[in-house]
């Protein structure tokens, strides 16, 4: 078997001979029939009647809700680096919970036994179906020899199969075609896309195929979107940044007596001020000041360059590591949130020098700043913090992504995998 890199040893066979069980149409079905007729049937036998407006209302809920879901869930899992484990939870609790949300708003009558029911026996059948089915499941793409394929050998976690020639039977069992659309290819190959196409197959260009699955897009130049546009969805940027306020307001009255704990600990801890300040490139390329609480000791630069200083890692304070950890020493950066300069989520706000300094190296640089910065992004979910020159460049190819393919699926998919970031400390210096 000709193959473009040595093939990945999969337990599962090719998706041809997958198990019924990975296939989405019955993961659906099988959600509705556990977590919408069970509960419903379940009425013949407990108190109530199958046909009461409150036990239809909470299988109609039931039913949507699952259907929410699962409609979150396809969007999300589009973007690399996420594990269908990860989404399960929280796309359920977001289904259930506007279902919830409605029939408390509307006061229409609801079976709140029929929908606790129905949550839990949604999420057990799809952490269920990941655990025997599709946890460790590698998928199996069939390339097309002409173009650009060879960044493709260097991307993990995919079997690639070199196709011999243009006949749909030889990529049975691949889970999706991959071409460069922009190659010289053979008539042949070119009926032999268009075939696929007709056949329901999956087929991919190789460059939008190889961001998604690393999740980086290469600076070679400026990248549209998917709409044809430099700009990001000026909706959603507009939504997002009322969010943002609105989120942060309500997050002041638990996140304040938090700050306070901190700030008191950093004042016990060491000498100097408790918040550090530092002049950063915003939105549209304007200098904002950002604040931390400060996690070094101040500089004392008398007789030792300060350069050696800078990596001093005695400077640390000894609440430091912990703030870092668990990127505590971000929270200051609410007040920044509700003066309209940052997101929530964005590419993190670079010190003025360094924006600089990339301006002159990538002349598309100042791109990134399209987009309001972020307190977390989709560099630090995947990366964590960087330090040398070529992590750096990867670094703006995280960015470059995240402006790219600006949506809310991506958003939710950076806070789901911040909070990851928080529990474990990953990427923390």
């Amino acid at each position: 078997m000709d193959t473009l890199r040595k093939p990945i040893q999969r337990q599962p066979a090719a998706i041809g001979e997958r198990s019924i069980l990975t296939r989405r149409r019955f993961q659906f079905a099988g959600a509705l029939l556990f977590g919408a007729i069970v509960p419903w049937l379940l009425r013949w036998v407990l108190p109530g009647t199958l046909v009461e407006a409150a036990t239809l209302n909470g299988l109609s809920g039931n039913i949507l809700a699952i259907t929410i879901a699962f409609w979150m869930r396809l969007s999300i899992e589009t973007y690399p680096g996420i594990r269908r484990a990860y989404v399960i939870l929280p796309s359920a609790l977001t289904g259930h919970g506007l279902v919830v949300v409605w029939f408390a708003a509307t006061r229409f009558p609801y079976d709140r036994f029929g929908l606790a029911l129905g949550f839990l026996l949604h999420v057990l059948w799809l952490y269920l179906l990941y655990i025997n089915a599709e946890r460790g499941l590698v998928r199996r793409i069939a390339v097309v020899p002409y173009g650009a394929i060879e960044r493709l050998s260097r991307i993990p976690g995919v079997e690639w199969f070199r196709l011999k020639r243009p006949r749909l039977a030889d990529s049975r069992g691949c889970d999706a075609i991959v071409a460069d659309f922009s190659a010289d290819m053979p008539d042949e190959w070119e009926r032999f896309l268009a075939d696929a196409a007709l056949a329901g197959r999956i087929v991919y260009q190789v460059k939008q195929l190889a961001e998604s699955l690393t999740g980086r897009v290469e600076l070679e130049h400026l990248s549209e979107n998917s709409f044809g546009s430099l700009l990001p969805a000026r909706g959603y940027f507009h939504l997002k940044g009322l969010i943002d306020f609105v989120f942060a307001l309500m997050l002041l009255p638990i996140v304040l007596p938090v700050m306070g704990v901190i700030a008191t600990a950093i004042r016990l801890d060491s000498k100097g001020p408790v918040l550090f300040r530092q002049e950063r490139v915003g939105h549209s390329g304007r200098n904002i000041t950002i604040y931390k609480f400060r996690t070094m000791h101040e500089l004392k630069t008398r007789g030792r360059p300060r350069d050696e200083l800078m990596m001093d890692e005695d400077r640390i304070t000894r609440v430091g590591p912990f703030l870092r950890r668990h990127r505590l020493d971000e929270l200051p950066q609410i007040f920044n949130i509700l003066k309209w300069q940052m997101s929530w989520i964005g590419p993190r706000p670079e010190a003025e020098l360094l924006s600089v300094w990339y301006t002159k190296e990538i002349p598309f640089y100042r791109y990134r700043h399209v987009v309001k910065p972020g307190i977390s992004g989709w560099a630090q979910v995947n990366q964590g913090h960087v330090a040398g020159v070529d992590d750096v460049y990867v670094k703006l190819q995280y960015d470059f992504y995240y402006v790219k393919y600006f949506s809310p699926w991506l958003d939710l998919l950076i806070f789901l995998r911040t909070i990851k970031t928080m529990l474990t400390g990953f990427g923390s210096r």
